[in-house]
């Protein structure tokens, strides 16, 4: 199955062609230089940095890179994003770190791969961007090469890249829904843009886009090879028996309703994403999650997929 996704995503990609553009940097709100890393500490921690960027298994430096992260189409190492100017993004311009989240390009102006979740980022205001800047400018600086990552043929080429954008994305900041509520605006925000929780949580198409007509349905082949659960509100196959505050506390704590743990990948983000949130944007994607179409995809999670 997988060997016949590439080999679609490859046919495909050749009809498209898709030139990236300059994103324009709009001017933040003021924010002092304090205020800036304190809100950048928040946004790191919404965005889920950490866990890419550093490799936990084996002890590495914070943000230092060398996380294998494995997919249908090889196994990508997250990137030093520490402030050291030789390995690290130290000599990035503020231009250059929105240009990277917002279209997915490098400095020199190669497009990255979409394992780093730019198709989420985009959404980020820049403000957001700029403060996240802040916080890991401010962090020690470690000088550690970044680890080549292994393609399969022939997504190594990286021009391939440029197609795969023109039919699977679509830059652009959230735009707040005038019709729903703030709160539920930001929890929209936070799940769409910051914790980019449907980049796990729904399944992939034959040429490696979200299947958004299972948006947040739960996958099999998620990072890792990991079964992902369906996180709809339906009650058979997804998390409708579910609560308000069910939704908070497993985001807070990893504890299910029914008194199990989450655990696996969805334990790394509630240690370094959603139990650092505040209780009201835990609330707010809670209400989120609770305001999507239920989708029926039932997704058996594997006990070997649980810490």
């Amino acid at each position: 199955m997988r060997s016949a996704r590439a080999g679609i995503f490859c046919a495909g990609i050749l009809f498209a062609a898709f030139a990236a553009s300059p994103a324009r940097a709009v001017e933040p709100a003021p924010a002092s230089e304090n205020e800036a890393v304190k809100r950048g500490a928040y946004i790191f921690h919404a965005a889920g940095c950490k866990a890419c960027h550093t490799d936990i298994k084996k002890k590495g430096p914070p943000l230092a890179g060398g996380r294998a992260i494995g997919t249908p189409f090889g196994v990508f190492f997250g990137p030093n994003i520490t402030p050291d100017p030789v390995t690290g993004i130290g000599e990035w311009s503020d231009g250059d770190f929105i240009r990277a989240l917002r279209s997915g390009v490098s400095p020199d102006g190669d497009h990255y791969y979409p394992v780093f979740p730019y198709t989420s980022f985009t959404k980020m205001t820049d403000r957001d961007m700029l403060d996240l800047k802040a916080y890991i400018f401010s962090l020690p600086p470690v000088n550690k090469p970044n680890r080549p990552h292994e393609v399969n043929f022939p997504f190594g080429f990286r021009f391939l890249l440029g197609f795969w954008k023109m039919l699977h994305f679509t830059p652009g900041t959230f735009k707040p829904d005038p019709v729903k509520s703030a709160e539920l605006n930001r929890g929209t925000y936070l799940a769409k843009a910051l914790g980019h929780c449907a980049e796990c949580h729904s399944p992939r198409t034959m040429t490696g886009g979200l299947d958004l007509s299972k948006w947040m349905a739960g996958t099999v082949d998620g990072p890792d090879g990991e079964t992902i659960p369906n996180v709809t509100p339906h009650k058979a196959t997804g998390i409708g028996e579910w609560d308000l505050v069910d939704i908070e506390l497993a985001l807070e704590t990893g504890i299910k309703p029914d008194g199990d743990v989450l655990g696996s990948l969805m334990g790394e983000v509630i240690d370094e994403t959603t139990s650092h949130l505040t209780p009201a944007d835990r609330r707010a994607i809670a209400l989120y999650l609770k305001s999507l179409a239920p989708i029926d995809n039932r997704v058996e999670v594997e006990d070997e997929n649980r810490d």
